[in-house]
């Protein structure tokens, strides 16, 4: 067996020693983040541990099937706790207003894979090289020796399966396969899977892909491509903001295309960018950094302050500049 990292032993040496804990992830959780959290308290539950699931968000209905043993709890205030582990959360900030529900905690772990992560843990394992966190809780729960059961594995392929794109992403390494692999040998039911993420789909979103279409924007001789959604597009089309995710990846698709972005307001004055880069040369993760966000090189996120105008004009003068200095 390959050699791991020694922190994987030392949290192990934690959860054994604790007995109480609240696994927490980031605001608007997707399928690494929910898989991760479930997979984790599954294999602590078995351990004979108590263990609590709490998000600021609710889990988008894409990913409703996998909270079969329904764990996720609403946050509340006053809980006191051995343990919070934190997964797949680049910053103590994303996890929201969770982070007023546990600060009654003797240790806090943080578990991830982006290279923004600020190491707000008292122990921090972070790991950039993983596409996924769904690996990490995996390596954890094999070193750890527990086993690996039918549900665990579901949960877990779902996290590895999202994060990398089905597998399709520039991060996916030889040990993701294996990974998968691996997961599916354990009862991983890839067709269920497969048919909930990536091919069960509400009217809704159709409705808005069909915005996303025919409103794209290009720039900088059609390297740069987005979209925005407004409040408005959300109301007419009776989508919500979890129907949201992947629509970028049309508009990413386009082949001249570099760095696609959308703008999403959230409030007033309020917008979120997300952008995906498929040059190794545009770094997205620092742009974003620009905004006080971050996440991976080739996709990051950020929430940014002021009028959709100046915003739009701030973010995209900034990806021409990440272009000109990658040429």
């Amino acid at each position: 067996m390959k050699k791991h990292p020694q922190i994987i032993d030392r949290i192990i040496e934690i959860l054994r020693e604790h007995q109480t804990f609240c696994i927490v992830g980031h605001m608007r959780p997707d399928g690494d983040c929910i898989g991760s959290q479930l997979g984790l308290a599954l294999a602590l539950r078995a351990e004979g541990k108590k263990v609590t699931v709490w998000n600021q968000d609710a889990i988008p209905q894409k990913y409703k099937f996998l909270n079969t043993a329904d764990l996720f709890e609403k946050p509340r205030r006053g809980e006191k706790f051995d343990c919070v582990i934190a997964t797949d959360c680049a910053s103590y900030e994303r996890l929201g207003k969770v982070t007023e529900c546990i600060t009654e905690r003797k240790i806090l772990i943080n578990i991830d894979h982006h290279v923004s992560n600020t190491r707000y843990g008292d122990v921090n394992w972070v790991s950039p090289r993983e596409p996924s966190c769904g690996e990490l809780i995996y390596r954890l729960l094999k070193v750890a020796r527990w086993p690996i059961t039918k549900p665990m594995a579901d949960l877990l392929f779902t996290a590895v399966s999202t994060d990398t794109g089905s597998f399709q992403y520039s991060t996916t390494r030889p040990g993701t396969f294996h990974t998968g692999a691996e997961l599916v040998t354990r009862g991983a039911d890839l067709a269920k899977i497969c048919d909930e993420v990536y091919q069960s789909y509400p009217l809704s979103r159709a409705r808005l892909l069909k915005h996303v279409y025919s409103t794209f924007r290009l720039a900088e001789n059609n390297q740069i491509a987005w979209f925005w959604l407004k409040q408005k597009d959300f109301d007419r089309t009776g989508a919500e903001s979890d129907d949201t995710e992947g629509l970028i990846d049309h508009i990413r698709a386009i082949e001249p295309v570099v760095v696609a972005c959308v703008f999403e307001e959230v409030g007033p004055d309020l917008t979120r960018i997300s952008l995906r880069s498929k040059s190794d040369k545009v770094n997205v993760s620092e742009i974003c950094g620009q905004f006080g966000g971050g996440g991976h090189p080739a996709a990051a996120g950020a929430r940014i302050a002021g009028t959709p105008l100046s915003t739009q004009r701030k973010v995209i003068a900034a990806v021409k500049k990440a272009l000109k200095a990658a040429k």
